[in-house]
């Protein structure tokens, strides 16, 4: 896979994100797999009760704009969670 279908797939459920990481580019699309893998793992404090709903919906606009940076093939930063990398 190429730079920009790597970087759509690893937006594209945790399933995605793996075949992202396994068999993708992942030199050239490393920016969007981190991104991913970091709304994914903060995605997952959605199941605290109350403040969880909220915090959903912030990570699924998060989401959508990782998505649309990774079609328009920009390396955009998500707000609040965007700077933490995980990949080197």
């Amino acid at each position: 896979m190429d730079k920009k279908m790597t970087g759509i797939v690893a937006y594209i459920t945790w399933i995605g994100l793996l075949i992202a990481i396994l068999a993708g580019d992942k030199e050239g699309a490393k920016f969007h797999v981190n991104q991913a893998l970091v709304i994914f793992l903060f995605g997952l404090l959605g199941v605290i009760p109350y403040i969880g709903a909220i915090w959903s919906i912030f990570i699924f606009v998060c989401w959508i704009i990782g998505l649309i940076a990774a079609i328009n093939e920009e390396e955009k930063e998500v707000p609040l969670i965007g700077k933490i990398r995980l990949l080197k």
